[in-house]
């Protein structure tokens, strides 16, 4: 089994250097249809809170709002608000599933120290 890497405008990329790989993107593009959000993108962003000081988040938009970078690979755009991009420089969020449970992993090179739970992050 051989993956690809997802189709990345370099421009946007140099900016943002956030990727999703095959899985995610199908993940992602799988959720959309399922919730009739033809036209819609992915919004990646990181917020305040958690017990290490920042959380991940992943919505769904319609439009990208104004200054946000924008990446688009496989036919999904992805939105990112600029003051995150220093947190998620270099990250690459994949889709796994396993023992556990099935959602999306972030490997982020920027992240200092995690919480117990693996849900927020220091940087």
């Amino acid at each position: 089994m051989t993956t690809e890497s997802p189709e990345i405008n370099q421009e946007t990329t140099d900016k943002l250097e956030l990727k999703l790989t095959e899985k995610a993107i199908a993940q992602v593009k799988a959720i959309l249809a399922r919730e009739n959000l033809e036209g819609y993108g992915l919004r990646v962003s990181v917020v305040a809170g958690g017990c290490s000081g920042f959380s991940y988040g992943l919505d769904f938009e319609k439009d990208e709002r104004p200054g946000d970078l924008v990446l688009e690979m496989n036919g999904l755009k992805a939105y990112l608000d600029p003051s995150a991009a220093k947190y998620l420089k270099g990250t690459v969020i994949d889709y796994v599933s396993g023992l556990n449970g099935a959602g999306f992993k972030f490997t982020n090179p920027n992240v200092t120290a995690t919480c117990g739970c693996g849900t927020s992050f220091s940087a």
